[in-house]
């Protein structure tokens, strides 16, 4: 039964998140049993020009470390933020959600082949964290229950965490640029006089992966709301009022 209940919840999961979060899981496993050696995924520039070990551009992002709190953590907010991330701003857009994970990945790479990082997948967590933090900016939130705030402090509350447990903070501010990069270029910029889109999708991208149509009749849960508000709804902010002002004109069309 908690089988069937497991599998269930697992293939619930959005197809980019699982997929992601099943190889971090599996590449744990086999660090774990020794299949593999973490000096065989970490990031090198050197090993990657001079003798062409390529799979080292990818697998720095899939190695959260062996089995303990620190690997916990980063796999629970892994999980946790892209799948919001897909199932809320990206929902029925999913070659725009892999374009965001292709971004992030080649600027980390780009960052990290000039500071001393050996591991990436942290500062794409950051990433998720940031670009669904200012997504959502009026959602309220407490760590462990004791520090509440909004939001788009919680990469910075994370920064601050990294502080307390004696963790460098470079991955964290640079996941944190990075996501601000993106959410700068995809949200902000194409909405200022003259701005434009500079990230769209490839069309190849949206030919691989968008392959179904968004139902137009989806009403989203209020967690995947910006802001968490109904807009447009009876419970939006203003939506009485708007009600209310329409009341008199009916009152005299009839």
């Amino acid at each position: 039964m908690a089988y069937h209940t497991l599998r269930q919840e697992y293939m619930l999961m959005p197809p980019v998140t699982r997929a992601y979060t099943t190889v971090c899981l599996l590449t744990s496993i086999a660090v774990q049993l020794d299949v593999v050696s973490p000096f065989q995924l970490y990031f090198n520039p050197l090993l990657i020009t001079q003798k062409f070990e390529i799979w080292r551009l990818l697998t720095p992002f899939f190695f959260f470390g062996t089995f303990s709190f620190n690997f916990l953590f980063n796999m629970i907010f892994t999980y946790r933020y892209c799948r919001m991330l897909e199932e809320g701003s990206f929902r029925g857009r999913t070659a725009d959600f892999v374009y965001m994970f292709i971004f992030g990945c080649i600027t980390t790479v780009i960052c990290a082949w000039f500071v001393n990082l050996l591991f990436l997948g942290h500062s794409l967590t950051t990433m998720f964290v940031y670009i669904w933090a200012r997504r959502n900016p009026y959602v309220r939130m407490n760590f462990f229950g004791l520090l509440p705030f909004r939001a788009p402090y919680l990469p910075w509350v994370l920064v601050a965490f990294s502080v307390l447990l004696g963790n460098s903070v470079l991955v964290d501010i640079l996941g944190i640029a990075i996501g601000h990069l993106y959410f700068f270029l995809e949200d902000v910029f194409p909405n200022q006089p003259g701005g434009r889109r500079l990230l769209a999708t490839p069309r190849i991208l949206k030919l691989l992966f968008d392959t179904h149509i968004e139902d137009p009749l989806y009403n989203p849960a209020p967690d995947e709301r910006p802001g968490g508000f109904d807009w447009g709804g009876a419970g939006a902010p203003g939506a009485a009022d708007a009600a209310a002002a329409d009341q008199p004109r009916e009152n005299e069309n009839q």
